[in-house]
């Protein structure tokens, strides 16, 4: 059965729901500390932001920034902003993501292990451009607001970090929340951002959108049947920027929604209905 729109909420989510925000000093944090979560941060404004003493992003001009947790992040995470001579740091704990494993039979064999020299060609120039997509460094805090959920209506039929099988053989963790519907159902940006990649025909991805929502937060959109945005296009939360369909390595129709923070997978449903840490 479709399910409505925010009537799904993942098990790890729960675990990692942060309590109340921290108001110590001049760092506040909340989120969701769980693998494949997040934790989004108000400080100085410009301020430098290091995650386990790696300088890995920058505070936005309100003092906004966000940082991620991997599928396979550690049990601690310590998140330190550095302004000037002003320096403040939090060890947060990060709680075990709750992880499937997903068969999946019947695709065709060179989407799973591709041999022929033509398919390899195309799959090293696609990764190229998605390399260059996922690039991207926007000077935002689209992130600020939270996310919506990219289809009005949907049946999740693959939960985000799942350990695939793929016809029999072991694969990667799926790095998506699969969103079944029927092909042609419009697809919505779920915070604003600025479109780092449209291709409407990859090998994998089959039709796939990149957005930026700032500070290398990038969400993507897999298996559109249409794709309703440029490169370079700025888009606004709610706005239509494709259609579901089952392009690339897919056995039916659905949107596959994925999320990075630099080289970070994350579970893009963590940040439904988000909000960004008060004035401390």
């Amino acid at each position: 059965m479709i399910a409505a729109r925010r009537s799904f909420l993942l098990g790890a989510g729960a675990l990692g729901l942060a309590g109340p925000a921290l108001a110590q000093d001049d760092l506040n944090l909340n989120g969701r500390f769980v693998q494949g979560g997040f934790a989004m941060g108000r400080t100085w404004p410009r301020a430098i932001v290091f995650v386990d003493g790696e300088a890995l992003t920058t505070a936005s001009a309100a003092g906004l920034f966000i940082v991620g947790f991997d599928r396979d992040a550690p049990a601690t995470a310590r998140v330190e902003v550095l302004s000037g001579t002003r320096r403040l740091r939090r060890d947060l704990t990060i709680a075990p993501g709750d992880f499937d494993i997903t068969r999946i039979d019947g695709l065709p064999q060179q989407t799973v292990t591709p041999t022929a020299p033509e398919v390899l060609a195309r799959i090293r120039r696609e990764a190229a451009l998605k390399t260059e997509g996922f690039a991207s460094r926007a000077d935002a805090d689209h992130f600020n607001g939270g996310f919506i959920w990219p289809l009005e209506a949907y049946r999740i039929s693959s939960r985000w970090g799942a350990q695939r099988v793929l016809n029999g053989t072991p694969a990667r963790p799926h790095y998506g929340v699969d969103m079944a519907a029927p092909t042609g159902t419009v697809i919505r940006a779920p915070a604003d951002g600025l479109v780092t990649l449209a291709e409407p025909d990859l090998h994998f991805e089959g039709g796939l959108t990149l957005i930026d929502h700032g500070q290398g937060l990038i969400s993507a959109y897999l298996h559109q049947s249409r794709l309703d945005v440029r490169p370079g296009e700025r888009v606004v939360q709610g706005q239509p920027i494709g259609r579901v369909g089952s392009s690339g390595r897919a056995t039916g129709p659905h949107l596959c929604w994925r999320l990075k923070w630099r080289d970070r997978n994350l579970d893009p449903s963590h940040l439904v209905g988000a909000e960004a840490p008060p004035l401390a």
